[in-house]
């Protein structure tokens, strides 16, 4: 049963790895490189995919027109000059633009980029060649590309550009002489990420239901690896998320029925329209290339699009809708809907993770330093898990003092064949001598595996929490969502790990066992050298703990009292002799 253990522990700890390594993938890079070099999207396979092609490219192309001259009809309602409207809330710094009434910018002011400014949800960088948010699709192309590229008149543009205390909204209005009219209203809350859209748009007084085009949507521009997970779809229903990579979206991209919120999200940040009701989404994976300078990779992110009234070309009246673009914080999520909190991906064991992440925002507000906070929350869960270890290893040690006779009963009968019938009296020798000694095999492993959820969601706490992300520790560790930039955190983490091992009960001596589990410190610095230095840094408090919690255990249950057992023929010669 002691090689169980060992067993167990290494399966658990490359199932995570396996996890990692083979489930959370960078997104795929669409196929064909025209599609790369031009940041278009990639079409789906089949009947159904050249249609959304047909679609995109439409799509597109408006866009690309709606800079370029006003169509002929004469305006009517609307200006002659096209300017941003800036708004600046606690929390977000946003930029409107008259021309087509849209989404420039959506900066959020307390989550800073690598470049130590204000985290960017729009792709400001494909404006020319994807919508912009708000952008409007009607049935009509001609329509459409009136709505997107039209000077709106405004309304309501606050003076300066203080940061606004008050809810502010926001009205578009334009109408051409060939009675087209449409009207644009924002109300943007100053105290949270939501803003509430209304389109209204007349053609011959005949009310249109034009579809809500959201563009590329969030897209982190931080550290990339395989353990930050990068945009993709997502979709509440019934009360279950689902989460649409770009593999998925080739085989489905549209989703309809009653939805409790739709959009597109990455590790951090998300952008969603919230409790719509019965709509239509419709989703598309697009790549963005890097500029020629740089020597970043292109960004894979996903567009998404709403059609509030489904088939309904004529709807009654346009309902206002909520959009939500800002961080997977938890408290924030929360404090809009309970339903919202799982939009971030807490995994399996979300049950604990909740209030793991509780319990770390508790310790750092009177830390402040959320590496510090780690460290602590680390001694209490091992101080909490304390007797379960004990018991594990004072079992283990147990175990390791009757090896010397499991090892004689293993002998005896190593010659046999598994299937030999005979094979069966080593088992119940072993039964038998580990009563005599009162050794449970099965105590050193069941202990040990039930610490292993609080280890699995602590793991999935550290990459996921956006509380970590930018939080600098000491020194040189500047960001506990990136790597360790020196490795020195891992390599620590390493040589503790080998050195916790050098001091555990040795309860076999397979000697390809033990070099497996010696080669173990060595796969997880491999594993670690890249991933978030918190997790390195819980790691490593974990290992540290493990050392001294043996040393104690050690010191409490004394040396082990190992049995030698003589070759039998010795025995047999001692009871001639007697």
């Amino acid at each position: 049963m002691e090689r169980r253990v060992l067993v167990a522990i290494f399966l658990s700890f490359l199932v995570l790895y396996l996890y990692q390594a083979l489930v959370v993938k960078p997104l795929p890079k669409p196929a064909g490189a025209a599609g790369t070099a031009t940041g278009t999207n990639v079409p789906a396979p089949g009947e159904r995919a050249a249609e959304d092609r047909g679609a995109q490219s439409a799509s597109t192309n408006r866009t690309a027109d709606s800079r370029k001259a006003s169509p002929a009809a004469a305006t009517v309602i609307g200006e002659t000059n096209e300017h941003d409207i800036r708004l600046e809330t606690r929390d977000v710094i946003a930029v409107f633009t008259n021309r087509g009434a849209r989404l420039k910018s959506w900066r959020l002011k307390h989550y800073l980029d690598q470049f130590k400014q204000p985290q960017e949800l729009v792709a400001t960088e494909v404006s020319d060649s994807q919508p912009l948010p708000f952008s409007l699709r009607a049935p009509d192309e001609t329509v459409t590309t009136t709505l997107n590229s039209a000077l709106y008149a405004v309304k309501g543009a606050p003076p300066g550009n203080a940061p606004q205390s008050t809810p502010t909204q926001l009205i578009f209005e334009y109408t051409n002489s060939e009675s087209l009219h449409a009207v644009k209203q924002f109300n943007i809350d100053p105290t949270s990420y939501i803003i509430t859209f209304r389109a209204t748009v007349t053609v011959n007084d005949r009310p249109l239901s034009p579809v809500i085009e959201w563009g590329p949507a969030v897209g982190d521009s931080g550290e990339s690896s395989r353990y930050v997970k990068k945009s993709e779809g997502l979709l509440s229903r019934d009360g279950k998320v689902q989460r649409l990579a770009p593999k998925d979206i080739a085989k489905q991209s549209t989703y309809e029925g009653p939805i409790e919120y739709a959009g597109v999200d990455d590790n951090y940040f998300m952008t969603a329209v919230l409790f719509p009701g019965s709509i239509k989404v419709s989703y598309r994976p697009v790549t963005i290339p890097p500029s020629p300078a740089s020597k970043d990779p292109g960004r894979d992110l996903v567009a998404y699009s709403i059609d509030p009234n489904g088939p309904q070309e004529f709807p009654a009246s346009p309902a206002p809708l909520r959009f939500f673009a800002g961080p997977k914080d938890f408290d924030v999520l929360a404090s809009i809907d309970g339903n919202l909190i799982r939009a971030i991906d807490f995994g399996m064991f979300a049950v604990l993770v909740v209030p793991l992440l509780r319990s770390l925002k508790w310790i750092n507000g009177f830390v402040g330093n959320y590496g510090w906070s780690i460290i602590l929350l680390t001694i209490i869960i091992n101080a909490i898990m304390f007797p379960l270890r004990h018991k594990s290893v004072v079992s283990m040690r147990k175990m390791q003092e009757i090896q010397p006779e499991v090892k004689a009963i293993q002998d005896r009968y190593a010659k046999l064949k598994t299937t030999d019938p005979a094979k069966q009296n080593m088992n119940k020798e072993l039964m038998a001598l580990y009563r005599e000694r009162g050794v449970n095999p099965a105590s050193g492993c069941v202990p040990m595996l039930l610490t292993m959820p609080v280890l699995f969601a602590f793991y999935s706490l550290l990459t996921t929490a956006i509380e970590l992300r930018g939080a600098p520790f000491v020194g040189w560790i500047h960001d506990l969502s990136s790597h360790d930039p020196l490795y020195i955190t891992p390599v620590a983490m390493g040589l503790s790990q080998l050195w916790q091992q050098r001091i555990s009960p040795a309860t076999g001596v397979d000697p390809a066992q033990q070099k497996m589990m010696m080669f173990m410190p060595v796969l997880f610095t491999g594993m670690f050298l890249w991933a978030p230095s918190g997790i390195a840094l819980y790691w490593l408090m974990s290992n540290l703990w493990g050392i001294g919690q043996q040393y104690l255990t050690n010191y409490l249950i004394g040396p082990p009292h190992v049995r030698t057992m003589r070759p039998p023929a010795e025995r047999r010669m001692k009871r001639v002799g007697g």
